[in-house]
């Protein structure tokens, strides 16, 4: 297949996806009208300008997200990598959810879970219905959901803003090329289903992979889908990214996507310092995580919506918050940041 029919039939797929997206938000919140009518929530009217805007960033996306795959950052394969069986399996079951959360809105619950979810243990910031899910974080179901979920939420964008970490990601390994690559060790701080995981495996296949997630029920479909590709297993283990379990100076690199927006303030100072002790001198810290204010002004809107219409008691917080300050107070430097759509990056190096 030539490089022009390839790009077209990515773009195609791309564009199927967010079609898909659309579809579905739309079909939902006319059920939830017509069940629960009292939901409808004033959500500020997004301007047609910025709706322009948005679809001119979703093409930029893609089309880094092309030009790595032909630089050789990732495979052009990982460009269609699709669950399907998980998708055909799990979208119903979405469905059958919604009443549920639609109900859950309604009596404004916030930190519901059925009897038989065991919440002891757990930080009291980490025990809540994120996005108004079922049992939070702890339940099987919710773990087989939230990848399609967050698939949706995003309109197909959520693996192409994920592969952004890679080629910073590659870049900062080159620092350790006398090292060989499986005793290169790099980490996914809440690692959730894997899907970052997967994806970094795509793209370094010989190096050794570490993940660490507070939920058993997500480390347990990490594990269920990271041992369908090629590779060694990963490793992975149940912890607080507060204290994790690893020693002084063991990670050639650190990553962590879609973490921070769901921690206190104070929290998110703690975790950075925890990945800069167990990240090597001459190592990097990767974040990919949400826009903030200052990135986009003109994007408040959707930051508002977002906050209002999904249960993230951090959020609004995290948009003002000065990560590259808290970074540096722990210790990094060289501190670059990359915005891409949604999300926004910060690439933090360990001095050596």
């Amino acid at each position: 297949m030539s490089d022009t029919l390839t790009k077209l039939t990515y773009q195609t797929f791309q564009q199927g996806k967010n079609y898909f997206s659309l579809a579905h938000k739309t079909l939902a919140t006319q059920l939830r009208d017509v069940l629960y009518p009292t939901l409808q929530r004033k959500i500020k009217p997004i301007p047609t300008q910025l709706l322009l805007q948005l679809r001119e960033k979703v093409n930029q996306l893609l089309e880094i997200d092309w030009q790595d795959a032909q630089q050789g950052v990732y495979p052009e394969t990982l460009l269609f990598d699709n669950p399907w069986e998980e998708f055909f399996l799990y979208y119903p079951l979405m469905w059958l959810d919604l009443p549920q959360i639609w109900e859950r809105i309604k009596q404004k619950k916030y930190q519901d879970f059925a009897p038989e979810i065991d919440t002891e243990g757990y930080p009291s910031y980490y025990v809540q219905n994120f996005h108004h899910q079922s049992n939070g974080y702890l339940s099987d179901l919710s773990a087989n959901l939230y990848d399609l979920q967050v698939e949706i939420l995003f309109g197909g964008t959520a693996d192409p803003m994920r592969r952004r970490i890679l080629a910073p990601l590659k870049q900062s390994l080159a620092a350790f090329n006398s090292v060989t690559a499986k005793q290169i060790r790099v980490l996914d701080v809440a690692c959730g289903t894997g899907r970052t995981l997967r994806l970094i495996r795509s793209a370094l296949p010989q190096v050794s992979l570490f993940g660490t997630d507070l939920s058993p029920a997500y480390l347990r479909k990490a594990n269920q889908l990271l041992s369908e590709i090629p590779g060694e297993l990963p490793q992975l283990v149940q912890a607080n990214a507060e204290e994790l379990p690893y020693l002084d100076n063991y990670f050639h690199a650190v990553t962590s996507v879609f973490l921070f927006h769901e921690l206190p303030a104070s929290v998110r100072q703690t975790v950075i310092d925890e990945c800069y002790r167990v990240t090597k001198p001459g190592g990097a810290f990767i974040i990919c995580d949400s826009i903030q204010r200052s990135d986009a002004p003109d994007m408040a809107e959707v930051m508002d919506n977002f906050s209002g219409t999904f249960h993230e008691p951090y959020y609004q917080h995290y948009t003002t918050d000065n990560l590259v300050e808290r970074l540096e107070k722990a210790g990094f430097e060289n501190i670059e940041i990359q915005v891409h759509f949604l999300s926004k990056y910060f690439i933090a190096h360990k001095p050596n």
